[in-house]
């Protein structure tokens, strides 16, 4: 029986979501209610603004329903704001920006700039055999992981060279770039594996 994926739908990059999961056989579906949330056999938690979307899941009271079955191990996936959201510690946050947490790490939003400072490049990504080509939009990195993170990906060359942009612990995923987009389904089927 194919898992049911819920895509956090309240604000982000929703449908691309949403589009890659169906076509790799999960049941996707979009989470804007408690009810949608209890069926989930695991989570994305898409690009989109962190600050709207912790206010957001508060609005819908759905933050503390995510965040409990985060520690039950529920499967997440979050990509660029998303990894915000898991990390347990944010640099350049809101004065009340909340966290979902889970990610024993610290993110800097907006690490590589303004939206004008979006870049693509090519990174070699664990557990993927060959370059996976990332799009970076106004993304966050990964300043500090504790050692029980697993790095996934890091930026290869340039001023950013080295900074941490994938990291995995338990049933926690997490990448700065946007893998929705692009046509490339690895980093989506490596979170797959996490629930299978």
């Amino acid at each position: 029986m194919s898992p049911t994926i819920g895509v956090f739908a309240l604000q982000g990059d929703v449908r691309e979501h949403l589009r890659v999961l169906d076509s790799l056989g999960a049941r996707a579906i979009g989470v804007r209610r408690l009810g949608e949330l209890e069926r989930c056999d695991g989570m994305v938690v898409p690009g989109g603004e962190s600050t709207t979307m912790f206010k957001l899941a508060r609005t819908f009271d759905l933050f503390e329903p995510i965040r409990q079955r985060i520690k039950e191990g529920l499967p997440v996936f979050g990509t660029c704001a998303g990894m915000i959201m898991l990390a347990d510690r944010i640099e350049d946050g809101t004065a009340d920006q909340e966290t979902l947490g889970g990610l024993d790490i610290t993110v800097r939003r907006n690490a590589f700039g303004r939206q004008v400072d979006s870049f693509e490049g090519d990174l070699d990504f664990a557990g993927i055999d060959d370059p996976l080509h990332a799009v970076f939009i106004r993304a966050p990195w990964v300043e500090e992981a504790a050692p029980d993170v697993e790095v996934l990906a890091r930026v290869e060359g340039g001023p950013a060279a080295g900074r941490i942009v994938g990291v995995r612990q338990g049933s926690l995923m997490a990448t700065s770039f946007h893998p929705e987009v692009g046509g490339d389904d690895r980093v989506h089927r490596l979170f797959l594996d996490l629930i299978d």
